[in-house]
């Protein structure tokens, strides 16, 4: 079947100039992975939940239980669920400030400076983790959230470049890639920061200076491959952006943000889409958010232990992704996103009967998140891209973006909120099947053919 809509723009038209950029692109996701693995999914949750906890109950060991509340702007907050609480408190300032970042960035002609910025924001914030100790958990907070917002940003425009530098067809195959890339990468320097945990004692540090020095790695790591990207790509004028006469830069981006909104409802395809991705990857990102909360607290799994399953899960993932890539080239990436819901419902409906202090049982239900993450990321965002309409990728990115990575906030509150009621993640984990299965539904309507359409793309041969 032959693709059907606009012509391809003259820069796509020369495909070793598109290998070229691709390869750039693709390591931008090895550069923040680094954060987003060793900092967000691993070692940050529980390093600030213990510093929390050290404020809240000083006499305690660091390994007993706190019932004492912070007072945060005088509101009572378990330390248990700091984290995640910071988690939602960054993805609602995005979904306040990534659709104006994308209004910007689309009335720009330099994407590849942006993104530079944002990372370099994000990197520096992320590398002065090493400077949270003792009971400063407000320091750590406030970093988190820098880093955070810098990544999100950043990578709303990552996103919105991926239509400049792959062809409809290409989409899926080229996100899935830059998903591997970035799990190879983030899982080569958890190992490396694997072997300075569990062996800190032979390094002459204590098992906190470890994790702190390991912070700083993901931060320089993420900084120093930003370059990469930066170097390789190309900026390319506005595309079908509407003129904005008489107003500043600014204020065009809140307006084109209101016309977005207010036009979103002449894309019913890509508003289902939005509506599904909301519920099933706030499932996925509070999985992610709080894999190491689960099994530090509820599974009384030693940080070695943690950082060994989700090493392992970098690595399966690299398979998974590149896996169900090949798969989506066959079956269509809608089809296959479905199949990867069912599997995450399989995932929380197993970690709620994990028995504790079971490592053996933790890596095989690791091996399982691993299949299924990079696929079910990497495909929803190729298959948004087919949907967004054209000249408006980054404003469209940035609404994508509000639920991205680390940042999802309805299923890290409710996780918060059941556990503090509870006092049991397992209560907390199982309430996550919600997402998935909402998620799945609303994807099962969205016509993928008939939304690149009326978004103005060319329609990939296989949907």
């Amino acid at each position: 079947m032959t693709t059907t809509g606009p012509q391809l723009p003259s820069d796509l038209l020369d495909p070793a100039a598109r290998r070229r950029e691709q390869r750039s692109w693709y390591v931008y996701d090895w550069a923040n992975s680094a954060y987003v693995t060793t900092t967000l999914t691993v070692l940050f949750g529980p390093y600030l939940t213990a510093v929390a906890k050290k404020a809240a109950c000083p006499s305690l060991p660091s390994d007993a239980g706190c019932d004492t509340n912070l007072s945060v702007a005088g509101i009572p907050v378990s330390p248990g669920s700091l984290a995640l609480y910071a988690i939602t408190a960054t993805t609602l300032l995005s979904a306040l400030l990534l659709p104006v970042v994308g209004a910007l960035v689309d009335r720009t002609g330099n994407k590849r400076t942006v993104l530079g910025r944002f990372a370099w924001v994000g990197a520096a914030a992320a590398s002065a983790m090493v400077l949270v100790t003792g009971a400063n958990w407000q320091l750590g907070v406030v970093l988190q959230l820098v880093a955070s917002l810098s990544l999100g940003c950043s990578l709303v425009v990552y996103d919105a470049i991926l239509v400049d530098i792959a062809t409809p067809d290409e989409r899926d195959a080229v996100s899935s890639r830059g998903w591997a890339v970035g799990y190879l990468g983030g899982g080569l320097l958890l190992a490396l920061d694997l072997v300075l945990v569990q062996g800190h004692g032979a390094f002459g540090i204590d098992e906190g200076t470890a994790v702190r020095l390991s912070l700083l790695s993901a931060g320089l790591w993420w900084g120093a491959f930003t370059l990469v990207p930066y170097l390789g790509l190309r900026d390319r004028p506005p595309r079908d952006v509407t003129p904005a006469a008489g107003r500043g830069l600014v204020r065009a981006a809140f307006g084109q943000l209101v016309a977005t909104l207010r036009d979103l409802r002449r894309y019913p395809q890509t508003l289902r889409f939005l509506l599904a991705y909301l519920f099933f990857n706030d499932g996925i990102q509070t999985v992610i958010s709080a894999a190491s909360i689960f099994g530090a607290e509820e599974l009384h799994l030693p940080q070695g232990q943690l950082i060994t399953a989700i090493l392992l899960v970098q690595f399966v993932a690299f398979g998974g992704a590149l896996a169900f890539g090949r798969l989506a080239a066959r079956v269509g990436a809608k089809r296959s996103i479905l199949s990867s819901l069912v599997l995450w419902v399989v995932v929380v409906a197993a970690g709620f009967v994990l028995p504790a202090r079971s490592f053996t049982l933790f890596l095989g239900l690791a091996v399982l998140i691993g299949v299924v993450l990079g696929g079910s990321q990497a495909l929803a965002r190729s298959l948004y891209s087919q949907l967004v309409p054209l000249g408006r990728e980054a404003e469209y990115f940035s609404l994508y973006q509000s639920a991205e990575r680390g940042t999802s906030w309805s299923g890290t509150l409710l996780f918060g909120l059941v556990f503090q009621l509870t006092h049991t993640y397992r209560a907390a984990i199982v309430a996550l099947v919600v997402f998935f299965v909402v998620g799945g539904l609303l994807l099962t309507r969205v016509d993928v053919r008939r939304g690149a359409v009326e978004a103005g793309n060319a329609v990939p041969a296989v949907v």
